[in-house]
């Protein structure tokens, strides 16, 4: 039993732990950066019915505004305020606010209406299929 525990001390004081070869740490890190890439880079999306988006208006949804400056015309941005990365949460006929700082912009170009913001709203891609709308960052 003493001899068992002898080896078993030898044995733990000497570097035992496996060896992580190159090739290893090359595929962890890769593994590791892809996922922290997705998850940073990640595209969301959003889809909502045409019948949904007032013309001269929008609509929040999603992390998504969007909108229906003219009829049959929408557009889309980010739901995120350029200022401070706040939500954009209130609608106001033809322009959004943001209710954190009261930066508002137009729901026609996403340019800024108010201050504090100095940037405009971030666009986002929206495509139509038939009564329903896309949405893509």
């Amino acid at each position: 039993m003493e001899q068992r525990g002898l080896a078993y001390t030898k044995c733990m004081s000497e570097n035992t732990s496996p060896k992580c070869s190159r090739r290893m740490f090359m595929l962890g890190t890769a593994t590791t950066f892809a996922g922290a890439l997705l998850v940073a880079c990640g595209s969301k999306s959003a889809n909502v019915s045409v019948d949904d988006v007032p013309v001269g208006s929008a609509v929040i949804v999603d992390g998504f505004i969007i909108a229906q400056p003219t009829a049959g015309n929408y557009v889309a941005y980010s739901q995120t305020c350029p200022h401070q990365g706040t939500p954009i949460t209130k609608v106001e006929g033809d322009r959004v606010k943001c209710t954190k700082h009261g930066s508002e912009f137009s729901i026609v170009d996403g340019s800024v209406l108010n201050s504090p913001a100095t940037k405009p709203l971030t666009q986002a891609q929206v495509s139509q299929d038939g009564n329903s709308l896309s949405v893509t960052s």
